[in-house]
């Protein structure tokens, strides 16, 4: 592929889906509690974060390109069943619970700025509305609205830093010189593990599909695709600590820390800056929705036709099979019922103790599949790509098992 023939930039898109759907409610409350609490101090950890989950995503997309597999497809045949069912019902309870959590956030959103119905209601009309774009439109249609999305949080973001004058000079030296403030060891890792998004970086693997991008002549093309798109998110996360540390808001935990920070922008720039702020969160958290309903399915069609042999479609013809529709009426309609009823217990345990697993387990399995010559030949791991997967790998340990003695 020559690209110097091609418009590069025109050519971004599976990572623009990958960046507006990885900054979402949580993410964006993460990086507000450790600028609220820590001011510009921390700033250095979304760049540490992007950074970690660009190395992630490009091992995910160079095992697809170069070996020809999706890498569901990979932990089917190269590792024991176990870890293909516990992705499985890992899978099966996270959509549940993050599904009723975007639809709370884009309800809260909705409700903000257009009090005219529920926090509920505005989640249900939401969820329905993706639901509908993505089974209705075509890849390129999301791409194109994800496209949207993207650059109105970046006109947004750019203008809520710029309205409360921020110190320019404190934030270059918070960047380039990190420091470690007492205490603040759990603030920086749920930064840099909140950057990003977790399971739908294993979207990327379809979207690129989608793309027809195939075979290691487009890993250059995918490289800056990521690059692109991690830059972005790394900004977004930057921002927001930026917003949070010159407001102070009054709520440092939860959705309603949200409506505090758009609260105090609004003392701090007249009241303009409060809506904004508000069209900025509703635009993050419905194109995560977007991505997850449409990004998701993917993974549970892919298991299934592979673990049951129901008609083997090759990865861009998914989202034409009756499991992709499936899974997309999975995430719309079913955890509407906890925005009534609430998370019981038992699903907020589950769904904690399954996923403190996951990141470990994606970069351990990077690190051993992306090793072997004779699967990658010359594209497997460089050193330097190791070092930063171990680091993931650490981090996301202690994560995880910081998760875990919540619930010992």
């Amino acid at each position: 592929m020559n690209l110097k023939s091609k418009n590069i930039f025109k050519m971004f898109g599976p990572g623009i889906i990958v960046a507006a759907t990885g900054v979402g409610a949580g993410d964006l409350i993460a990086a507000a509690v450790s600028g609220a609490q820590y001011g510009y101090a921390l700033l250095w950890a979304a760049i540490v974060g992007a950074i970690l989950k660009y190395v992630l995503n490009e091992g995910v997309s160079r095992w697809q390109l170069v070996y020809g597999t999706s890498l569901m497809q990979a932990w089917m045949e190269k590792l024991n069943t176990f870890f293909s069912w516990y992705f499985f019902v890992y899978l099966i309870v996270w959509s549940f619970i993050v599904a009723a959590a975007l639809m709370a956030a884009c309800g809260l959103s909705a409700h903000a700025v257009i009090p005219l119905l529920t926090v509920a209601q505005w989640g249900v009309i939401h969820s329905i509305l993706a639901a509908v774009l993505v089974l209705a439109g075509k890849y390129h249609l999301i791409e194109k609205l994800m496209k949207f999305f993207i650059a109105l949080m970046f006109v947004i973001t750019i203008t809520s830093a710029i309205l409360i004058k921020p110190d320019i000079l404190a934030i270059l030296r918070s960047i380039f010189i990190p420091t470690i403030p007492p205490g603040s060891l759990k603030f920086i890792l749920g930064v840099i593990g909140g950057v990003g998004g977790s399971v739908t970086l294993l979207s990327y693997g379809y979207w690129i599909s989608e793309k027809k991008w195939q075979g290691s002549s487009f890993l250059t093309q995918s490289r800056l695709d990521l690059g692109f798109a991690y830059m972005l998110t790394g900004f977004f996360g930057l921002a927001i600590m930026i917003v949070a540390a010159g407001t102070k808001p009054d709520v440092m935990q939860g959705n309603m820390m949200v409506l505090a920070l758009a609260n105090k922008m609004g003392e701090v720039t007249g009241g303009t800056g409060k809506w904004i702020f508000l069209i900025g969160f509703w635009g993050a958290v419905f194109s995560s929705m977007i991505g997850v309903w449409h990004g998701i399915p993917y993974l549970f069609a892919d298991f299934v036709q592979l673990k049951f042999k129901r008609g083997i479609l090759g990865q861009s013809q998914l989202a034409q099979s009756k499991y992709y529709k499936y899974y997309v009426i999975y995430l719309a309609l079913p955890p509407i019922i906890l925005l009534f009823m609430g998370k019981p217990v038992w699903i907020v345990i589950l769904y904690a103790v399954a996923g403190a697993f996951f990141m470990p387990f994606l970069a351990m399995t990077l690190l051993y599949l992306n090793n072997r010559f004779r699967w990658l030949k010359q594209f497997k791991n460089s050193f330097v790509t190791n070092i930063i997967l171990a680091l993931s790998l650490l981090i996301f340990a202690y994560l995880m098992l910081n998760e875990l003695m919540n619930y010992l």
